[in-house]
């Protein structure tokens, strides 16, 4: 570095409260040897073969629910009368090619039926409305690519956390039709949707071969194609896209996995 340089840096460092340039080495020697001096960091992080090679996972989750209303009120709700379920059978297979590390699928079936004979719904004393013969049926199935990725709670072979990403396809079709006689008018509708998320999860090992897991929805895309047409006359298009990048509580899944 030339001399009157270094004076003008000094004067510099000097107003400034700074280190002296006469301590400051600047030359390309003195740079190397601190770039070699800077070690490697490191975590340390302490992984174990959670789920091995070779290991094939399967289970499958059935829900299923029913309710019945007769004479049911609640909040503006009044005279609510009929009845509802859902089914869902959902199958799923993976294949852990790499230890802890594993990629296959899963399909899904959900049907869904609501009928409702009569209900009133009441605002105040003189505003109130009268819902009568409503009957919604539908049913979609749907097929998910996964790939998870395991991860042990220190040596624990028995607790430990994986993530998933996601990706599925799905359609279904549906029926809601309302009224009756003459008044009867009716909706169908036939839908197809994009789906791709990632859903992290817990998971707890019962013995060597079974496994309890819980998991949610945490980061997605989706889009979706709904196609209606209403008394075979009227056609409607609808289109809709959305991104989820918060935690649903009403996402969690409980599930049991067979590890064979």
């Amino acid at each position: 570095m030339p001399k009157f340089l270094k004076i003008i840096l000094s004067i510099v460092f000097c107003i400034c409260g700074l280190p002296d340039a006469k301590a400051l080495d600047f030359s390309s020697d003195s740079l190397a040897s601190k770039e070699e001096k800077i070690e490697e960091f490191r975590r340390e992080l302490e992984q174990i073969s959670f789920v091995p090679k070779g290991q094939w996972i399967t289970g499958v989750s059935v829900s299923y629910s029913q309710s019945d209303q007769d004479n049911y009120k609640f909040l503006i709700i009044e005279k609510l009368n009929g009845d509802t379920y859902s089914f869902k059978v959902s199958p799923m297979v993976l294949y852990a090619f790499k230890d802890n590390l594993a990629l296959g699928g899963r399909l899904a079936y959900q049907r869904q039926r609501t009928r409702l004979n009569s209900a009133s719904i009441k605002i105040d004393s003189e505003t109130d409305y009268d819902i009568e013969n409503l009957f919604s049926i539908s049913h979609t199935y749907s097929a998910t690519a996964a790939f998870r990725n395991y991860i042990s709670f220190g040596t624990s072979t028995r607790f430990g956390m994986f993530n998933e990403v996601q990706m599925q396809f799905s359609g279904g079709q549906s029926k809601l039709c309302n009224g009756a006689g003459d008044d009867l008018t009716g909706t169908y509708e036939r839908s197809f949707g994009i789906d791709v998320g990632l859903a992290p999860g817990m998971i707890m090992f019962l013995n060597n071969y079974s496994a309890i897991e819980v998991n949610v929805g945490v980061l997605g895309f989706s889009y979706s194609h709904t196609k209606s047409t209403t008394d075979r006359v009227y056609v409607a298009n609808r289109n809709m896209r959305s991104a989820n990048f918060k935690i649903n509580l009403f996402s969690i899944t409980f599930g049991v996995a067979f590890y064979l």
